[in-house]
């Protein structure tokens, strides 16, 4: 059997962290968390765990996760985010790959949302798979932010394990709004970096798409009004990345 390190980053997580320390009991065998100067009860609440507690002013979500991976005192690392949790069949199924000595470099597992209260199991949201136990010296965080993922070295093993990440997304709609709003921001500066661009043609097509992959395609609908609400969401904020990007374009005098 080998030892298993837990990450995580925080900030101002009092109401989410202590559910998700809770949920890697008895599995973790060092839980590290990052912590970007929180200011409400985080530091404490994580002290009650014995977790071993950083303190770093944010570097960004790729940069945040990276630094916090290479805090990990073992090889085998879980990255978990405050608001996510364990449920009890991805447990089980990370104990038992923990106890098979972890014959694979990572780890897929499924990700389910609660959106305000209520759990969403179709459109875009589920079962938004998620590679988030690996080797720490067979691959790292990237992608592009505030959309990170860890990306695996080419010759990597890979395999999915069986259970959900809980993933406590908003309480509320303003919280959801709000989050739209400010990752659209960080995503579309991240975009124009990389080179990417805007047209008119994303602004108007790639939001109608989403709508409908999410919705239809991938039954959204089965979700009721809570799953018309987050396909509609996903085009709207599919829309602000694209407008956004437009705009900083033009500022900047950057032509397609």
């Amino acid at each position: 059997m080998k030892p298993l390190s837990v990450v995580i980053i925080t900030f101002n997580e009092e109401k989410n962290i202590a559910r998700c320390l809770e949920s890697v009991k008895g599995l973790a065998d060092e839980i590290v968390v990052v912590d970007s100067l929180s200011q409400d009860h985080t530091r404490g609440i994580c002290l009650q765990y014995g977790v071993r507690f950083i303190e770093q002013p944010f570097l960004g979500y790729i940069e945040q996760k990276n630094f916090a991976l290479g805090q990990a005192k073992y090889n085998h690392v879980l990255s978990l985010d405050a608001d996510e949790a364990l449920d009890e069949t991805l447990y089980r199924s990370i104990s038992d790959a923990k106890q098979a000595g972890f014959p694979y470099d990572g780890y897929m597992m499924s990700r389910c949302a609660n959106y305000c209260g209520k759990w969403i199991r179709h459109g875009k949201w589920y079962p938004d798979r998620k590679l988030r136990l690996l080797n720490r010296h067979k691959g790292k965080w990237g992608g592009t932010n505030p959309h990170d993922k860890i990306e695996m070295d080419a010759s990597a093993g890979i395999f999915r394990l069986q259970g959900d990440i809980l993933h406590y997304t908003y309480y509320t709609i303003d919280e959801h709004i709000a989050q739209m709003n400010r990752f659209t921001t960080i995503q579309s500066e991240a975009m124009l970096k990389k080179g990417k661009r805007s047209t008119i043609f994303h602004v108007i097509f790639n939001p109608v798409s989403a709508f409908i992959t999410g919705y239809i395609f991938k039954r959204g609908f089965l979700d009721g009004i809570d799953g018309f609400l987050i396909a509609k969401s996903v085009a709207y904020q599919t829309l602000l990345k694209y407008v956004k990007l437009l705009q900083l374009q033009r500022k900047h005098n950057v032509t397609n």
